[in-house]
């Protein structure tokens, strides 16, 4: 799949299972890479080993197996030691480098000599984290392009505040999700929000992309903005398509988060 360059990084999409996304950093000038939620250890290896690239160290977002599975094999692979981040308040195994996920902090890449924010985001699971680097974000199942991710373990205020925490970054920040869901997230983001001209332009973008087998991630902030029904539950629009779904009278954003997710998860 094709690779995303940017001024500092240049990132690569590797298909796992059905429709995750496993992500590899590099560096131009650089022969290390770092990995993002390797759920699968095996298409991270081969493609290393095409492009004889070496195992710097594995970012994970949060405890779910589609995004640790291949942790383990990773290491033996690499036969050094190699810094696994990942939340500290989720059960990890081999997590080497354990993050506080209750506030917002920082790590650096060694082998870039780049800083990473760290984002706690509380919603699809407890500790779930993600990381911000040089204006790219790995934000694993909480915000995707038209959606966001289950509610799991958290409320649907934690969620909330975690996708508003996301919402208020630049808009040119580029947003690498963990799962192509795209166009069934644009599906249920039609039926709540159909007159959306935004929406309905970037159905048919996306509508081009995957009849191409291209995927649709990197989406951005601004996008996001404009499109996705979580990120805009403040909008008149939005509480007003929940309201009538549910016959309710909801003007709260929270409570029109929460319904939402709870059309979305039926849908």
């Amino acid at each position: 799949m094709q690779a995303i360059e940017s001024s500092k990084l240049k990132i690569t999409p590797l298909a796992a299972f059905n429709d995750n996304y496993i992500w590899i950093i590099a560096q131009d000038g650089n022969q290390s890479v770092y990995v993002v939620d390797p759920g699968d250890a095996q298409g991270v290896i081969d493609y290393l080993d095409t492009e004889q690239l070496q195992l710097a160290g594995i970012l994970i977002t949060h405890h779910h197996h589609d995004h640790t599975g291949g942790i383990t094999k990773l290491l033996a692979y690499a036969g050094q030691q190699i810094e696994v981040y990942g939340p500290d308040s989720e059960n990890i195994t081999n997590l080497n480098s354990p993050i506080a996920t209750n506030i917002q902090s920082h790590i650096k890449l060694k082998q870039f000599k780049l800083r990473v924010d760290i984002i706690p985001l509380p919603g699809h699971t407890l500790g779930h984290i993600g990381y911000l680097v040089a204006g790219e974000l790995f934000c694993g199942d909480t915000l995707f392009s038209g959606g966001c991710g289950r509610l799991f373990e958290g409320t649907p205020m934690q969620m909330h505040d975690s996708l508003m925490t996301l919402s208020r970054l630049p808009a040119e920040t580029r947003v690498y999700c963990a799962h192509e869901y795209t166009l069934a997230n644009l599906d249920f983001a039609l039926s709540v929000e159909p007159t959306n001209p935004e929406l309905i332009q970037y159905h048919e973008l996306c509508l081009n992309k995957r009849s191409k087998q291209v995927a649709t991630i990197p989406t951005s902030i601004a996008t996001e903005r404009n499109i996705n029904p979580f990120l805009r539950c403040n909008a008149d629009t939005i509480k007003a398509s929940v309201n009538q779904h549910f016959m309710q009278n909801a003007s709260d954003p929270v409570d029109t988060f929460a319904l939402l997710r709870q059309w979305k998860d039926n849908f």
